[in-house]
């Protein structure tokens, strides 16, 4: 029987953050296999570590309907995982979307986890974008923020980039699921990321993810990586500097995701704890 671990990432309790399984030996399993066991477990991801050569572990991701190239809480929960059982340090894995670094250390709080996503670009979205994404949010173009252009980044995954003028336009987040998940589907999209601007260097975010078959993520990894590349394109967010995400906390999962510019390479760093999800 596979076992599958538990974890909650960017939480220190397991209460809040991003539910992601983890299997930690996939050795055998199929890609039907892989499928099966994340619809069983249900959260939105589910990561398989598979056999490797040397310091490089090969990775895949699940969601309940179809493989994912990166994810970057299954990832955060993976290394914490890794690290509960072998001690922590450096780890590489090997994800469909390209290498992936992380970097685990002990801290207060727990084992917190630093991966390095893939090159992360970004560019600004066309008016056709822009209108499917307000006709699935039923939005008006003077909702989002204007000193906030909107963007289609990348990191590993591609994710529409939009920032709204008001915090209660962020509170009452909805969206026609079926309309958003086509446009989604037709341009090949992970999440859609939606922000305010708590301040300079702190944004409240809420991610739509229809294709992964839920309504929205607590905390979303690749997309944080991505938003990364967006504020190193608009030339806010330099080697050095570092913001913070606060997300899921209009559901109630609050998640905590720190992001800084790699300076070895085009990646982003985020950072993040992750837990056991209490039985």
């Amino acid at each position: 029987m596979t076992e599958v671990l538990h974890y909650a990432a960017f939480t220190t309790d397991g209460v809040g953050g991003n539910p992601a399984g983890v299997v930690l030996d996939a050795t055998g399993l199929t890609e039907a296999q892989m499928l099966a066991v994340a619809a069983e477990v249900g959260y939105s991801e589910t990561a398989f570590v598979l056999p490797g050569d040397g310091e490089s572990r090969p990775i895949r991701y699940f969601s309940p309907q179809a493989e994912v190239a990166f994810c970057g809480h299954a990832t955060i929960a993976t290394a914490v995982a890794l690290a509960d059982r072998d001690g922590c340090g450096p780890l590489r894995f090997d994800t469909p979307a390209g290498p992936v670094a992380v970097l685990t250390e002990a801290s207060p709080t727990g084992v917190t986890a630093t991966l390095t996503s893939p090159p992360a670009s970004s560019r600004p979205a066309t008016a056709a974008e822009i209108d499917a994404l307000l006709a699935s949010f039923g939005w008006k173009r003077d909702q989002l923020d204007g000193g906030w252009p909107v963007h289609v980044a990348f990191a590993g995954n591609t994710h529409p980039v939009l920032a709204v003028a008001a915090r209660e336009t962020l509170a009452d987040f909805d969206y026609d699921f079926d309309a958003l998940a086509a446009v989604m589907a037709d341009a090949g999209w992970g999440t859609v990321h939606v922000f305010w601007p708590r301040g300079p260097a702190e944004f409240d975010v809420r991610n739509a993810f229809p294709p992964g078959g839920v309504r929205e993520d607590p905390a979303t990894g690749a997309a944080a990586a991505a938003f990364g590349g967006y504020l190193r394109a608009l030339g806010r967010l330099a080697v050095g500097d570092r913001v913070v995400l606060h997300q899921g906390e209009d559901m109630g999962r609050p998640s905590r995701l720190v992001v800084a510019l790699d300076p070895a390479s085009d990646g982003v760093r985020v950072t993040g704890t992750a837990a056991p999800i209490p039985a």
